[in-house]
């Protein structure tokens, strides 16, 4: 199974399962199960093959799952446990369980499962800002978290090459920051190509309400990301007038980033206010919204005497302090309506941050830990080895990729929480996070290859703390469910021939140089400042 389970013993004896089996229990549990088990069409009853039952004391997330000649028991510690006992009955099920039939009927070893999980954020981040992807995708990402007990779904809505989101409070967002006239193809320090094709999508708000309660209903959260103050330029396009300059920009046809920000000015926090209260409204209970706060080049803040001005009246001595000011302003905003801010590692290093907000260290976990020190909550999601973008080997048989190598076996060997941390900094990491940045992940095929098999030794130590010795020759057999849920994986021996499109260019941006050279912009008073 993957992940693996904190206990798995074999019993005697066995159960067939055959589709619409009776499963009896509290309403929610049941409706969990089932939407676990889609093949089963197990139909709901007062007694049947499987048995479920509250018990609040096992934890959230947790289970117990008995299977016997008598047929299936289950106790969830809540409905998250009862959905995620009947993906593990499922993975006790053949491959072909997880195809499309009509009338099957499996029969299931006797087992005795206790679980629950040790991180209770384990996430997936997809930027759909670079390359805009269909509901239709992201709905089909949730099922295949799922799978794996994966349970954060960042949403990255927002950046310089696209808005993602429509907003009826300001349309020109969605109808002018949406879309770009052509996107650049050439490799990194390359001279510039472009493929001159339109490029651009955004969701309605009945898509994100949509996403959102599909996603909940299977156990995932949707976690928002509107990047504040810079990576504004699809912002900016369409609202000249909330930019630092007032000057009109066009969405970035390129990647990298544009000096065009934000300006941090009453205005602005009100605009992103009303923007927050849609995206709020659409979305339900949103436990968590990311501001960003990332790669900011503060030059227009500092060379405008109104901004200086406004600095100067809040008592701050530096546009540093303003950058600090604004994020947690919009914190604030966000703790008024039940909401947590989150934000990358700049914004930690630019101080004055809530006590609630959660920290994500991208350059590395030397900075999460500074952060967990100071009291705050954080999620890992290093570049080495989170970022899914990079190539995973050094080769130009990938597909063209940002960097490498980021590897399975590195992704397994990953530990959150070191011993070497003090235990009270170990409390403060609620999990980690792949990311999925999409300047190089033009499409959901390729989205499949990056993301897979590598989100399986993700859910691995997010479920399990840890990657068990035998995880390699699971994943070898998880592959088989894989195949059958139509995923286009990564294959552990490389690309096939069609997956390898553009080539990889080797050696460009090796993860290693990488990860030095972004630690050690974490303890630069001017962090801030884009890091590439």
């Amino acid at each position: 199974m993957i992940p693996r389970p904190n206990l798995l013993s074999h019993l005697s004896g066995s159960y067939e399962l055959t589709a619409g089996a009776v499963v009896s229990g509290p309403d929610d549990l049941v409706e969990a199960v089932r939407l676990a088990l889609p093949v089963l069409d197990l139909r709901p009853g007062d007694s049947g093959a499987i048995e479920l039952r509250l018990d609040p004391a096992l934890g959230p997330e947790a289970y117990k799952l008995t299977v016997g000649s008598r047929g299936v028991e289950i106790r969830a510690g809540d409905r998250a446990g009862a959905f995620y006992a009947g993906q593990s009955l499922h993975q006790l099920l053949p491959d072909e369980s997880y195809r499309w039939s009509a009338g099957a009927s499996w029969q299931v070893a006797g087992v005795r499962i206790e679980d629950s999980p040790r991180y209770a954020w384990r996430g997936l981040h997809v930027d759909v800002a670079r390359h805009f992807f269909p509901k239709r995708e992201l709905l089909r990402v949730v099922d295949l978290m799922a799978v794996h007990k994966l349970n954060r779904l960042h949403l990255h809505l927002a950046d310089d090459q696209g808005w993602r989101v429509e907003s009826r409070a300001f349309p020109r967002l969605h109808e002018a920051g949406s879309h770009r006239p052509r996107t650049a193809t050439h490799f990194f320090h390359e001279p510039e190509t472009f493929d001159d094709v339109p490029h651009g999508g955004y969701y309605t708000l009945a898509d994100l309400a949509e996403i959102a309660a599909y996603a909940r209903a299977r156990a995932v959260t949707v976690v928002p990301e509107i990047d504040v103050p810079g990576h504004a330029s699809a912002i900016l396009a369409a609202y000249p007038e909330f930019g630092a300059t007032g000057e009109p920009v066009q969405v970035l046809d390129k990647w990298g980033i544009s000096p065009a920000i934000l300006s941090p000015l009453p205005a602005t926090v009100g605009f992103l206010t009303t923007v927050f209260d849609e995206l709020l409204g659409a979305l339900g209970a949103t436990p968590y919204f990311h501001l960003g706060g990332d790669e900011v080049v503060l030059d227009q803040w500092a060379a405008s005497d109104d901004i200086s001005s406004y600095a100067d009246e809040l008592g701050l001595g530096s546009v540093g302090e303003l950058h600090a000011w604004f994020l947690r302003r919009l914190a604030d905003v966000l703790a008024e309506r039940g909401t947590r801010a989150v934000v990358w590692d700049e914004a930690f290093v630019a101080g004055d941050l809530r006590a609630d907000t959660l920290v994500m260290p991208w350059r590395g976990m030397p900075v999460g830990r500074r952060a967990a020190a100071a009291g705050h909550d954080v999620v890992a999601t290093p570049i080495f080895p989170l970022y899914f973008d990079y190539a995973e080997a050094a080769s130009a048989e990938e597909p063209m990729a940002i960097g490498e190598a980021v590897t399975v076996a590195d992704v397994a060997a990953f530990d959150p929480a070191p011993s070497s941390w003090e235990l009270a900094e170990r409390k403060h990491v609620l999990g980690l996070q792949a990311q999925l940045w999409s300047e190089r992940i033009p499409d959901a095929r390729t989205l499949d290859y990056r993301a897979w098999p590598r989100s399986c030794a993700l859910a691995e130590i997010g479920w399990a703390g840890a990657a068990g010795p035998d995880f390699t020759e699971r994943l070898a057999a998880h592959l088989g469910r894989l195949d059958a849920l139509g995923v286009e994986y990564r294959p552990l021996d490389g690309p096939k021939p069609w997956q390898r499109r553009r080539p990889h260019h080797p050696g460009v941006v090796p993860v290693a140089e990488v990860m030095r050279h972004v630690e050690q912009l974490t303890h630069d008073a001017d962090s801030t400042r884009p890091s590439f």
